[in-house]
C-alpha cells in the first residue's frame, strides 16, 4: 500500500491598505440561527446613547468553533507572556441595546 502525502497548501492572504488600519471595537453582539453565527462589532462611546456596527461577520458554526479555539489558544499565550487579563465587572441594564415595547412595560 502506497502512502500519499499531501503537501500543505499555503494561502497568500492579501491585506489592503484600508483593512491594515483596523477598526476599534469594544463590544461584540453575537446572534445565531441553526445555520450561522452573526457577530456585529460595535463601539460604545461614553455619553452616546447608541452604538454603530462597524463590521458584521457571518460564520458557520464549525468555523466559529474553530475561531473560538484559536482565540482561546492565543489568549493563553498572551497571558503567559504578559500576565492574566483582568475583566472589569460592568453593570449594564437588562435591556441593553433594546428599547422595551411600551405595551409590555405598561402592563408590569
Amino acid at each position: 500500500m502506497s502512502h500519499i502525502q499531501n503537501p500543505q497548501q499555503q494561502i497568500n492572504i492579501q491585506l489592503g491598505e484600508h483593512e491594515a488600519e483596523g477598526i476599534y471595537s469594544n463590544l461584540a453582539i453575537i446572534t445565531h440561527s441553526g445555520a450561522e453565527f452573526v457577530i456585529d462589532f460595535t463601539r460604545i462611546v461614553p455619553g452616546v446613547p447608541r452604538a454603530k456596527v462597524y463590521s458584521r461577520i457571518l460564520m458557520t458554526p464549525q468555523h466559529v468553533k474553530s475561531f473560538a479555539k484559536a482565540l482561546q489558544e492565543n489568549i493563553e499565550k498572551f497571558e503567559l507572556q504578559f500576565g492574566e487579563i483582568k475583566i472589569q465587572q460592568e453593570t449594564k441594564p437588562k435591556n441593553f441595546g433594546f428599547v422595551p415595547d411600551s405595551n409590555q412595560t405598561a402592563s408590569k
